[in-house]
């Protein structure tokens, strides 16, 4: 399968970098199935960095082979244990089982606004996840172990459409 990473430059290479700010799926190497979804995140990326150009770099991987060889933890859309998930990485409280490569919906900014309604106590899991469930949600892989990175293999870059 395809999967694309937006950035503000080519990343032949992945490699795992710690962020300050709490993530869906904590710290990794995240990616998408989605084409459009990394090319708008290329944008963010370009832009909060301020230099650079918007790029996504795509990449194949062979997810059956990997999901029988790591541990992965693949989330079947916007459920109680992904909204958990995510709440508790983006406060940077998770304490539970480390896995290679994590797979589920993403938080992006169509519905973050829900997800931090949710997060400060404003709504309710029932209901979040209700509001969730009306949204088309596009997918996120985050590979967060070098051996989840040795199954990515770069096939190029393309600096993304306006």
């Amino acid at each position: 399968m395809r999967l694309y990473h937006g950035s503000n430059a080519a990343i032949e290479t992945p490699k795992l970098l710690h962020q300050q700010r709490g993530l869906d799926f904590g710290a990794g190497f995240y990616l998408t199935s989605s084409r459009a979804q990394a090319e708008r995140f290329s944008f963010n990326v370009a832009r909060r960095a301020g230099e650079g150009a918007p790029t996504v770099s795509v990449y194949e991987f062979d997810a059956e082979v990997a999901e029988r060889k790591l541990d992965a933890l693949h989330f079947n859309g916007a459920d109680y244990d992904w909204l958990a998930y995510v709440r508790d990485n983006r406060l940077k409280q998770y304490a539970g089982r480390e896995y290679d490569i994590v797979i589920g919906a993403v938080a992006n900014d169509d519905v973050l606004p829900t997800i931090l309604l949710y997060i400060n106590g404003q709504l309710d899991a029932d209901l979040t996840i209700g509001a969730l469930k009306t949204r088309k949600l596009v997918d996120q892989y985050c590979f967060k172990t070098e051996a989840a990175l040795a199954f990515l293999n770069f096939q190029g870059a393309e600096v993304a459409a306006v």
